[in-house]
C-alpha cells in the first residue's frame, strides 16, 4: 500500500470531516485523466474504480489496465486508488488488482466463495480489505466477516450502472451497519455509494457514513469537478453529525 496516499486517514479510524470518494465510472473517458485530476484538485481523498465483470452485475466496466494508469496520479495527489469488484470470485483477481495500484479492494458478500478468507487475502497482499453488500441482502450476511474489513460499503442502489436514485431505506442499513461497527471498536470506514446528492448528503453522514462515494454528482453536476467535490462536501457537513 503507498504510505504517502494513507496520511490523510484518521489515526483512530474515525476521520476529522466527511470524506468524498470520486466514481470514476461517470466520468468522462475520452478526458479520463483531466477528470480525476480535477476530483483530486477538489479534495477528494480517494478515486473509486467500479470494475463489473457482466456476470454478478448486468455491466462491463473496466480493468486492472486503467487502474494502473490512474493509481500514479492519485497516489502523487496523496489519495487512495478505492477498487469495487462487482465480479463472480473476486479473489481470483485481488493479487492483479492491488499489483496495479489499488489501495482499497473492495468485494462483495454475494460474489465471493470464501469471503473471509478473500479479505485476510487482500491484507496480505498489502491493500486494505473492503466489503460491499447488494441493498436487498441481509445485514446478517456480513457480521461475520466485519472483524476483517478494513472498509463496508453500503450500495443505496441495485450494482451495475450510475444514474440511479438513492434507496431511502439505506439510512436505516448505513446506521444498522455504524452500530455493528462500533460495537466492535472496528476502526473501518463506512462507505455508502448510490444516488448521493447535496439534498442527502447530509442525512446519510448523520447515519454514521464516513465516506460518500459520488460518480454523477461530481462528473455530470454541470458544475466543474473541484467545485462538485467542494459542494458534496459541505452539504454532508451542514448537518453536525457525531461522525465529523
Amino acid at each position: 500500500m503507498n504510505e504517502e496516499s494513507t496520511s490523510g486517514m484518521a489515526s483512530e479510524g474515525m476521520p476529522s470531516r466527511i470524506k468524498i470518494s470520486a466514481s470514476i465510472l461517470a466520468a468522462d473517458f475520452l478526458h479520463l485523466e483531466d477528470q480525476v485530476a480535477q476530483a483530486l484538485s477538489g479534495g477528494s481523498e480517494s478515486i473509486h474504480a467500479d470494475v463489473m465483470d457482466g456476470k454478478f452485475v448486468a455491466n462491463i466496466s473496466i480493468g486492472p489496465l486503467i487502474v494502473e494508469a490512474l493509481a500514479p496520479m492519485v497516489h502523487r495527489a496523496g489519495a487512495l486508488m478505492d477498487v469495487h469488484l462487482m465480479i463472480e470470485e473476486p479473489e481470483r483477481f485481488v493479487p492483479r488488482f492491488v499489483l496495479a495500484g489499488a489501495d482499497i479492494v473492495t468485494i462483495h458478500v454475494e460474489a465471493s466463495k470464501d469471503v473471509i478468507g478473500t479479505l485476510k487475502a487482500i491484507r496480505i497482499h498489502g491493500a486494505r480489505s473492503g466489503l460491499s453488500l447488494r441493498p436487498k441482502t441481509p445485514l446478517l450476511s456480513i457480521q461475520a466477516a466485519l472483524p476483517w474489513a478494513d472498509v463496508v460499503l453500503v450500495m443505496s442502489v441495485e450494482p451495475g450502472f450510475g444514474h440511479q436514485v438513492f434507496l431511502p431505506e439505506s439510512l436505516g442499513r448505513v446506521h444498522r451497519i455504524r452500530e455493528l461497527l462500533d460495537g466492535l471498536n472496528s476502526k473501518a470506514e463506512l462507505e455508502v455509494d448510490g444516488g448521493i446528492t447535496v439534498d442527502n448528503a447530509a442525512a446519510i453522514a448523520e447515519a454514521g457514513a464516513s465516506v460518500l462515494v459520488s460518480g454523477t454528482s461530481i462528473f455530470r453536476s454541470g458544475t466543474p469537478v473541484p467545485d462538485a467535490v467542494r459542494g458534496l462536501r459541505e452539504a454532508a457537513e451542514k448537518i453536525p453529525s457525531r461522525r465529523i
